[in-house]
C-alpha cells in the first residue's frame, strides 16, 4: 500500500523506515545532530514550505520532509493495514 505523505508524494509502505516528529527531535541533541547531518549530506525532498515541516520521513529511496504531523501519517498507515487484513 501507498502512504500519501502531502502534496502529490505518495511512496510504497514498505519503503519506509522511520517517522519522526521534528518537534520532538529538536528536543534531543542527538536527534538535532542526525537531522543536521541528513541536511547537509543528503538530498532532502522538502514537500511543504520550508519552516512548515512537521515531520521527516527516512525511507529506502529518499527522506521527506511533510507538513502532516507524524500521528497522522501514524493513523493512515495504521488504517490502510487494518484495511488489508
Amino acid at each position: 500500500m501507498f502512504l500519501h505523505l502531502g502534496g502529490d508524494i505518495l511512496i510504497n509502505q514498505e519503503k519506509i523506515i522511520a517517522i519522526l516528529d521534528l518537534e520532538t527531535a529538536m528536543r534531543n541533541s542527538t536527534s538535532e545532530n542526525f537531522l543536521n547531518k541528513i541536511k547537509e549530506k543528503q538530498k532532502i525532498n522538502y514537500i511543504s514550505e520550508k519552516s512548515k515541516e512537521k515531520s521527516l520521513i527516512i525511507a529506502s529511496d529518499g527522506n521527506y520532509f511533510s507538513p502532516i504531523s507524524s500521528s497522522t501519517l501514524l493513523k493512515r498507515s495504521s488504517s490502510m493495514i487494518i484495511g488489508e487484513e
